[in-house]
């Protein structure tokens, strides 16, 4: 139980339904949508759109998707809504004349948005309302405005100077000022292009007017999307098989590759194997293995894990295999010095692709449904550009590509770019027990695996475990939020660490867990962002 005589929040526990998400507005609707019949999905896809609204710096329409959803005895259903390479990519071009990286704010970072697919996907295959009740409560925000929310308002001052020709005219007023806290955000090209989507479904945003207006865009860029790359988006989402591993006795899921969820697991693998007995879960040496943990595992990502769609090879699915394998992890392992630092750092592809900028959540229903929902435009605004007429906000998720060749994550036609997103879901004795995701570019594998350690090894409560201070090995150094206390620093520094003070906060998450015990739902919302937990 925290003290109630300084700040924080308490747990959110609810009998029939909870939302868990980044934004107040955002986890009414999903309440809204629970209470008028829907279910954990239906609730999830409106609070995904309504944030589009809310927090257009992290998620919008051009974005992509990945979702877990679980229902008691019932498998467990994992779908990919990540975008792919245009088909007349060129990656060998673009590497004479750009190296190893593509540019953040170029058309060649804009992979074909798989967001509003994967959604319309998951939710007419497992929703119960009809998509146009879905869809209200985002028309509705987008056609009235949202007041802009503190943290929203300090992400969309950073990230300003990244908005470019149309997205300035659609998300700064008058095209030069950054919308404030307590300022109305109003986004009347997207009502408009949402209306088409609840309309028509996904072939409402990848054919006709918004598609048109979308590769306008992209071409006078440069870009060499066609309208074949986006019709073949519409059933471009993919339900695929979840990898797990057991940690703690939960069974721990996330998706596969192109998704990073395996750097998520492989951390988990070496926590258990390390022993983390009579560490205090705010101490140094507690920091110290995990940072020395993520260093590793990201590393063995950056070697192993591409698109499974491109044949034989590193990228294939059997990628992640090695990863998997007990004497892998063990070697990993034995490489940790518990008295030093020493691991090296994160490879330099992994830092040019940095970002922190992802909405996650979580909504749990009155039958027992489980949903874990990441949407993201990757980098702040995503690539800068949104589409002339219906302000759609284009994401830069192929920057998370290398050019380098013979790279399992090299650009490809046709391919997803190494995705960061990672929603997961945890089962206990087969049932679903808690839906997470803690957001922050890079910094989720690591992220999800501190959530859980704070659970299962520490045993904290939701909120707390949330709640407590961050740390992430980047750029040379190992980054600490400012909860941290001085003694901390300077005990991680005599260990070898260079550290650093975070200028921002690391990550953000949301999680909502079942205690079937007692038959209630348990929620929390990390105080990085501006949301809540709600139930009834």
């Amino acid at each position: 139980m925290r003290d109630f005589q300084t700040p924080g929040r308490s747990l959110v526990y609810a009998a029939n339904g909870l939302a868990a998400t980044s934004h107040p507005h955002a986890s009414r609707a999903a309440v809204e949508v629970l209470r008028a019949g829907g279910n954990a999905v239906d609730a999830g896809v409106a609070a995904a759109l309504v944030l589009n609204v809310c927090e257009p710096a992290m998620t919008g329409l051009g974005g992509d998707c990945f979702a877990l959803y679980a229902k008691p005895d019932q498998p467990l259903v994992a779908l990919n809504g990540s975008g792919r390479a245009p088909a007349a990519t060129d990656a060998d071009a673009l590497y004479q004349t750009h190296g190893d990286s593509i540019p953040l704010h170029s058309a060649a970072a804009v992979t074909v948005p798989g967001a509003i697919a994967g959604l319309c996907r998951l939710q007419q295959d497992h929703g119960r309302l009809d998509r146009a009740a879905v869809l209200a409560p985002a028309i509705d925000a987008a056609d009235s405005g949202v007041p802009v929310a503190p943290r929203a308002a300090w992400d969309w001052a950073r990230e300003k100077a990244t908005l470019q020709g149309a997205a300035r005219r659609h998300f700064l007023k008058d095209g030069e000022t950054p919308y404030a806290a307590g300022d109305l955000f109003q986004a009347p090209g997207q009502a408009e292009a949402l209306r088409r989507i609840a309309a028509e479904g996904a072939a409402g945003f990848y054919q006709g007017e918004i598609a048109a207006d979308i590769l306008a865009t992209l071409r006078a860029l440069g870009g060499v999307h066609t309208e074949e790359d986006f019709a073949a988006a519409i059933n471009g989402p993919e339900y695929v098989q979840s990898i797990s591993t057991e940690f703690a006795g939960w069974e721990v899921h996330v998706p596969p590759p192109n998704n990073h969820g395996a750097t998520a697991l492989l951390i988990l693998d070496l926590m258990s194997t390390l022993d983390f007995s009579n560490l205090a879960p705010d101490g140094a040496d507690r920091i110290h293995l995990e940072a020395e943990a993520a260093k590793l595992a990201y590393a063995a990502r950056d070697q192993l894990l591409g698109d499974p769609g491109t044949g034989a090879g590193p990228g294939a699915i059997g990628a992640a295999a090695p990863m998997r394998e007990p004497g892998y992890v063990a070697a990993m392992a034995a490489a940790i010095d518990r008295e030093r630092a020493h691991i090296p750092h994160l490879p330099d592809e992994v830092g040019a692709a940095q970002h922190r900028d992802t909405v996650y959540l979580s909504v749990a229903d009155r039958d027992g449904g489980l949903l874990s929902l990441i949407v993201s435009v990757f980098h702040g605004f995503g690539s800068g550009h949104a589409s002339e007429r219906f302000g759609v906000p284009l994401h830069n998720r192929g920057a998370g590509f290398t050019l380098r060749p013979g790279h399992p994550n090299r650009l490809a036609p046709g391919k997803r770019p190494l995705s960061t997103l990672i929603p997961g879901l945890s089962l206990e004795q087969g049932r679903p027990a808690l839906s997470h995701g803690v957001m922050g570019g890079q910094y989720q594998a690591a992220g999800q695996s501190r959530l859980l350690a704070n659970l299962r090894l520490f045993g904290l409560d939701l909120q707390t475990a949330l709640d407590m201070p961050r740390s992430f090995p980047e750029n040379g150094a190992l980054a600490l939020e400012t909860g941290h206390a001085d003694v901390v620093a300077a005990q991680l520094a005599s260990l070898g660490h260079q550290t650093v003070w975070s200028e921002k906060p690391i990550g953000g998450g949301q999680a909502i867990a079942v205690n079937h015990q007692r038959g209630v739902l348990i929620g929390a919302s990390d105080p990085r962002k501006d949301g809540c937990a709600l139930g009834y």
